[in-house]
């Protein structure tokens, strides 16, 4: 092989993309917005879930329906850009591209949160620092190497789930009372809130997406590929339910939340104790590394898509390392991307996430419809 080979390793399977996909996804992400959105929803959060999921099993459908028209790096790029045109093309892979830089950058900024707050005396951004270094190197190595970390990483996740509810449950056993259905319906239930909240929880989602940018990566692309779309997006979307189901069964009512934004803390001091507090805090540091890994995966994998068409320079994106046949470009500009996590603030990187992807998701949908029915 050359040095100027630019094929990319066909090295993933369907059971490979769906770990990426829930790296992607980070299944602890229902702690992060469990207590605003069951605010929102009068305490109804597992409905919310499953309303949420509906909604983006047609968009998993829709990308799922243009990989097998177009198996090919780039995701919804690649094919906007073949549905409508260049003009378009760039567009949506700049819109996506928002979200895709984002996302590593606020798992940086929320590893810096977290593991200061457990060692004050280490700054945030030499956390922040240390995980920009570690996803950057691990990307360029390969993408082999993040398949592997990724399923260590996504383990350890769903070890913590599957203690959290064995806990929740058993906490349940011991205070009698507790209504099971509730959580999902009851006389407070509104129709206005529970879309408010479904619409929260739409950015947990994102990952199913991700598996599309590795089409040129996995092993009979047209077939494995629209499966783990599909498989992803049902497996993360139930782990999100079950996980908000049990958490609303351990605190039952919302005034009971003493502070909605760390309600994960609240919830399992009080469903087993400190030691769970702590298991989770290693855990939900794991899923960050793990979406990182995976974010930054897909964003370089989009630059390289983007240089191969022209409309980033060719002879710069148009690269893979040599040794590891990894796009080396969009690494290290993700990476260096990533180092504004050392002064950015975690409500101004939030704000700004949500518009790539529903731009990107919208792209997709018309895609769909101008591919198949024009």
């Amino acid at each position: 092989m050359s040095a100027t080979d630019t094929s990319l390793r066909r090295v993933m399977g369907v059971p490979s993309l769906v770990i990426f996909g829930l790296a992607y996804m980070v299944p602890l992400t229902v702690f992060t917005t469990y207590g605003l959105v069951a605010v929102t929803t009068g305490g109804h959060v597992p409905t919310a879930y499953l309303v949420t999921l509906v909604a983006m099993l047609f968009t998993a459908f829709s990308y799922a329906a243009l990989v097998k028209a177009f198996p090919r790096a780039g995701s919804a790029y690649t094919y906007a850009r073949r549905a409508f045109g260049g003009h378009v093309g760039f567009l949506t892979g700049w819109s996506l591209m928002i979200d895709y830089l984002l996302l590593p950058l606020i798992n940086y900024v929320l590893m810096g949160i977290y593991l200061n707050a457990q060692l004050p005396g280490i700054p945030p951004w030499v956390f922040a620092l240390a995980g920009v270094l570690l996803i950057t190197g691990l990307n360029i190595v390969g993408i082999t190497v993040v398949r592997n970390a990724n399923l260590v990483l996504v383990g350890l996740q769903l070890l913590f789930a599957a203690v959290f509810v064995v806990c929740a449950v058993l906490h349940v056993l011991q205070n009698p009372g507790v209504s099971l259905l509730q959580p999902l319906y009851d006389a407070g239930l509104t129709f206005p809130g529970l879309l408010a909240g479904a619409a929260m929880l739409a950015l947990s989602f994102l990952g199913f997406d991700a598996i599309s940018t590795l089409s040129e990566e996995a092993r009979d692309a047209q077939r494995t590929v629209p499966r783990a779309i599909i498989l992803t997006t049902v497996i993360g979307g139930l782990i999100f339910t079950v996980i908000a189901y049990v958490s609303t069964l351990v605190i039952p009512n919302v005034a009971d939340l003493e502070n909605p934004d760390a309600a994960a803390n609240q919830i399992m001091e009080v469903s087993a104790g400190r030691w769970l507090e702590v298991f989770f805090l290693v855990a939900y540091i794991a899923g960050c590394i793990a979406a990182a890994l995976a974010s930054q995966a897909s964003v370089s994998r989009i630059l390289f898509a983007m240089g191969r068409d022209g409309s980033l320079p060719r002879p710069i994106f148009y690269r893979l390392h040599p040794r590891f046949r990894t796009p080396i470009t969009g690494n290290l500009l993700v990476g260096l991307f990533g180092l504004t996590a050392l002064v950015i603030s975690l409500a101004t990187v939030s704000s700004m996430i949500s518009f790539g992807a529903l731009a990107a998701f919208s792209f997709v949908n018309l895609s769909v419809i101008k591919t198949y029915v024009f």
